[in-house]
């Protein structure tokens, strides 16, 4: 074969090679995008079934006042002062045991735990819940509300495929130990968690696995601790993040 020939051949299989390599980018990207696009998706639909929930507790709280002010108004009408304050100790013990709402000291992390907390409660889910997050942080307040939502997005997930309602609880701890950023979520399970590779896996597959990566990725990111207990009906994480 003549010397042009060999150029040629070797541009030739050159130029459908690299030809291939931008097909399957594309193809790629294309696939990746979807994904991420499917995951977002899914990501709004939890935040508006949040929001619809809050909104439910918030006409209930609207209505409950509502009648509040109204009997207060008859026990005054009445000269019922004794009624009226047996009436309002009753009351504000009830607010007692009603404000429930988390505190942290942190109202990014109130706001992101309050509301996912709010929908387990919602879905029937017993929630034990202690938080202390100081104020002002060294890492994104936006990133630990990432993990955060992925974290009791998961543990609602698992509890509610639980047959018995009664056996379906979530525990939340957290807490600031030597500098560190201490994250404890526990919920119960009704089956063990999948494992692929090592590592934790959505039962769901698919992009919602995308939540359990994204959460180790910004462990990494700080230069974090993550370690993740599967035992006997109950699934825990922990994580340790420099504040």
């Amino acid at each position: 074969m003549p010397g042009w020939a060999w150029v040629v051949a070797a541009l030739t299989a050159l130029a459908l090679t690299y030809g291939l390599v931008r097909l399957i980018r594309t193809l790629l990207y294309r696939f990746v995008d979807r994904r991420i696009a499917s995951y977002q998706n899914d990501l709004v639909a939890k935040h508006l079934e949040e929001v619809q929930n809050m909104y439910r507790e918030m006409r209930g709280w609207r209505h409950d006042y509502h009648n509040h002010i109204q009997t207060m108004k008859a026990y005054r009408r009445l000269g019922e002062d004794e009624k009226l304050d047996e009436y309002l100790a009753g009351l504000e013990s009830d607010l007692a045991v009603v404000d429930t709402l988390l505190r942290s000291g942190n109202v990014n992390v109130d706001a992101i735990l309050n509301s996912k907390l709010s929908l387990a409660k919602d879905k029937g889910i017993k929630v034990n819940a202690k938080a202390v997050v100081p104020h002002q942080l060294s890492i994104s307040e936006i990133d630990l509300c990432v993990i955060l939502g992925n974290l009791l997005d998961n543990a609602i997930e698992a509890t509610m495929k639980i047959d018995r309602p009664d056996a379906r609880s979530i525990r939340v701890y957290i807490d600031v130990k030597r500098d560190h950023l201490y994250i404890s979520v526990t919920n119960t399970s009704g089956e063990r968690a999948r494992k692929q590779d090592g590592r934790y896996v959505s039962s769901k597959g698919g992009y919602h696995g995308f939540g359990l990566l994204r959460v180790d990725r910004l462990v990494d990111k700080y230069g974090g601790y993550i370690k993740r207990r599967d035992e006997e009906g109950a699934f825990s994480t922990e994580i340790m993040l420099r504040v």
